[in-house]
């Protein structure tokens, strides 16, 4: 609709406009219209495009030359993460990029990350079923993937099925397959760890509050596909909400993994999905996580947890910590040598007399002799 010559390859045929553009002036103008419409007299509905083309200010304001809707789907995201999330395992760090890229244009838009409706019709099959590895993997990839997601900047937007983890696709014609949490414990642990997962949402500020600002993200460590851990901060608009995410995409779990954290204090687990109650193996940190006096990940402390597989977990600062000392000063006075004993100086060399006259140079040697 954006775009005069849509789908038409024949050079012939392609049509443009008064600019010698490409682009539909008339129906962006509409689009601006109709969403300035809605906005005036239904100021309670969302406007939001399923738009994958680079159409720039499709969320912007109309008089600021956007398109005025509210939300855009983020299609790249989308496609990164299924394709990433479909990769077995050993080859996942060669595919770390598709889980990073989004970070990079998160904020140009007001995106809605969406599993839905393409991705999960027309024969791409369901979501579980897109997930390598037995059946504990598979909800496993599943909870990884919906904690992912809800701790990503932007919106969220699920088709129902994807709560219960239903094999089949979803489908117009026939309902969803409710009896299959009413049956069977693993769709049952799946729909419990949505619901947790969509009240923790709700209770934690730092996730939704500045969604779609920059200031409402920060990496930790985006860089480590050797073990496909991604780590960062959400943030919300008071600094007590932060939390600290981590999200582990391979099927390892990990002791005694040191990561850098954004102050020093006491820090506690608040949100696992490797939780047993969720179906998970039950890989969790409890009792208080004390900083240490060590930089990483390019943070002045950090601290060391347990990482569970195929799984995602909250910390967040819950206490104060008294700094240890800084030792430097007694650092460097241990660091410095002890101070050598001068030896004693040479005497100096008596100075000999020359006849004068006679040359202190060495003797030119005689032309034509080499010297050996």
């Amino acid at each position: 609709m954006l775009y005069m010559n849509f789908g038409i390859d024949d050079p012939g045929q392609k049509r443009f406009n008064e600019k010698g553009t490409e682009e539909d002036l008339d129906a962006s103008a509409f689009i601006r219209q109709t969403n300035a419409a809605m906005g005036k007299f239904h100021p309670d509905v969302m406007m939001i495009a399923e738009e994958s083309t680079a159409w720039p200010l499709v969320t912007y304001p109309p008089e600021n030359g956007g398109l005025g809707f509210h939300f855009k789907w983020d299609m790249g995201w989308m496609n990164d993460t299924l394709h990433y999330m479909q990769t077995d395992f050993p080859w996942r760090p060669g595919n770390h990029r598709l889980l990073t890229f989004s970070t990079m244009y998160q904020f140009n838009e007001n995106f809605i990350l969406p599993l839905s409706h393409d991705e999960v019709v027309n024969g791409k099959c369901s979501l579980i079923t897109r997930m390598p590895g037995d059946y504990w993997r598979q909800f496993a990839g599943m909870r990884a993937l919906a904690f992912y997601q809800m701790t990503h900047a932007g919106g969220k937007l699920n088709f129902m099925g994807n709560e219960i983890a239903q094999f089949i696709e979803w489908r117009y014609y026939e309902g969803i397959q409710y009896f299959l949490a009413e049956q069977y414990e693993t769709h049952r642990h799946q729909q419990q760890f949505v619901r947790d997962l969509n009240r923790f949402y709700n209770e934690h500020p730092a996730l939704w509050q500045r969604a779609f600002e920059s200031e409402g993200f920060e990496w930790i460590d985006a860089d480590n596909a050797d073990q496909s851990v991604v780590t960062f901060i959400r943030r919300g608009e008071d600094p007590k909400d932060d939390l600290v995410i981590l999200i582990n995409f391979d099927v390892n779990a990990r002791e005694d993994f040191r990561m850098g954290v954004p102050e020093w204090g006491v820090y506690e687990e608040l949100f696992n999905s490797d939780d047993e109650r969720f179906g998970g193996s039950g890989v969790v940190n409890t009792g208080k996580l004390k900083c240490q006096d060590k930089p990483w990940n390019g943070r002045e402390q950090s601290i060391v947890v347990r990482v569970p597989p195929l799984a995602g977990m909250v910390l967040k600062k819950t206490g104060t910590l008294r700094r240890p000392a800084k030792k430097a000063a007694a650092k460097k006075e241990a660091a410095k040598p002890a101070a050598k004993k001068a030896p004693a100086r040479k005497p100096a060399a008596k100075k000999t007399s020359t006849v004068k006259g006679t040359s202190a140079k060495k003797p030119a040697t005689k032309k034509g002799s080499s010297a050996e």
